[in-house]
């Protein structure tokens, strides 16, 4: 008698690329990796002075963050989108992925009678990922012509089961920016918690930063992390803020989980929100940067390579994702995504990440012959 086959989790991602990597390696000088947004460039001194000086490492840290923490939270999201929210509608969580990956599950168990996450069609996989580890529908909402979620196209019958909408601006592989007041509007009139996922919020290229919560915090709330804005990916330091009652539950239940930000890593992070002057020069990386290695991959391919609306990513369609990947592993030894990793509307795409030093971009460059 066979027993129904539980879940199988399904080969992550980037572990598909691993047939790559030895023709990237095998290039003198070794491969650049060009494929994950992993944050190469030093984070401020005194952030990690305060790794050490924070004398928290002995007891247990508050799961809804310590107020230093969250009071700079508070300060940076008022000094950067003038927008006020109350400390107690501010909560950490242990990087945002975890956050995205286990909220589904909580949400369904706050409104049990719906089983649907919505999420925009091309995008980081842990939206899909989190929905199916809920046992949820995974719902994709398909882009509009200039790269944001086309809320129209969202079927009213899957709007009546959703147990929320992830939006995400700017948009993991895209750049792409999206109408925040639309999704939140959308989410107020049909009673679906709109969670924005703002992680690459600093390096906002075209016009100012936003954020959802600018519209007004009922029914929002937006998720952001210090991994790409201050370098520090390895402190698992993100937080939450938005609608009371939202924010209210899901510290409750996260207490109960035991999610805990480290109390050193919640002192550092506290120290690198205080400081916008790293993230300047930091943005500056990260566009001189894009600029080159789209004129790099432009030139050697005779494919358009544009420049992103935000995030530090190249998306661009070359008509066959991996065969382009395969291609510029063994030329240029750049080990970059092919699109389909973030979504079947992907396939025809590649993903760049410029999280490689201006040296090693060049590197890439010569290979290729691009001067």
């Amino acid at each position: 008698m066979n027993e129904q086959q539980g879940f199988v989790p399904p080969p992550y991602p980037y572990d598909r690329l691993d047939r790559l990597v030895p023709l990237a390696k095998a290039l003198d000088g070794g491969m650049v990796d060009l494929s994950i947004g992993t944050p190469c460039d030093p984070p401020p001194p005194e952030v990690v002075a305060a790794l050490a000086a924070s004398d928290s490492e002995r007891g247990y840290p508050p799961s809804i963050g310590t107020d230093a923490l969250r009071q700079a939270v508070q300060a940076w999201i008022s000094r950067r989108f003038d927008v006020d929210v109350p400390t107690s509608q501010v909560a950490a969580c242990v990087g945002t992925k975890e956050f995205v990956a286990t909220t589904p599950h909580y949400l369904r168990l706050r409104t049990p009678g719906r089983d649907t996450v919505l999420f925009p069609a091309v995008a980081y996989p842990t939206y899909e990922m989190g929905a199916v580890l809920a046992g949820c529908r995974p719902v994709p909402v398909p882009p509009t012509a200039d790269g944001g979620i086309d809320l129209a196209a969202i079927d009213p019958a899957d709007a009546a089961r959703a147990v929320m909408l992830w939006v995400n601006s700017p948009s993991n592989p895209t750049g792409a920016l999206s109408d925040l007041a639309a999704a939140a509007a959308w989410g107020r009139a049909n009673g679906v918690p709109v969670f924005s996922d703002e992680c690459y919020v600093e390096f906002t290229w075209d016009g100012r930063p936003r954020t959802i919560l600018e519209h007004g915090l009922d029914g929002v709330v937006a998720v952001h992390s210090l991994s790409k804005r201050s370098n520090l990916a390895g402190l698992r330091v993100g937080f939450y803020a938005g609608d009371a009652e939202l924010v209210q539950y899901l510290r409750e239940v996260r207490k109960h989980v035991g999610m805990l930000v480290p109390g050193p890593a919640q002192a550092a992070g506290a120290i690198a929100l205080a400081d916008d002057q790293h993230v300047q020069v930091q943005r500056d990386r990260y566009r001189r940067r894009l600029e080159r290695l789209a004129t790099v991959l432009s030139e050697w391919s005779g494919l358009e390579v544009p420049m992103p609306a935000g995030a530090f990513y190249l998306w661009f369609d070359a008509t066959d994702g991996w065969a382009f990947a395969e291609r510029l592993a063994a030329v240029g030894g750049a080990l970059v995504s092919p699109g389909d990793f973030y979504g079947a509307g992907g396939v025809q795409n590649v993903r760049a990440a410029v999280v490689q030093p201006d040296e090693r971009i060049e590197l890439v460059a010569r290979r290729l012959g691009v001067h």
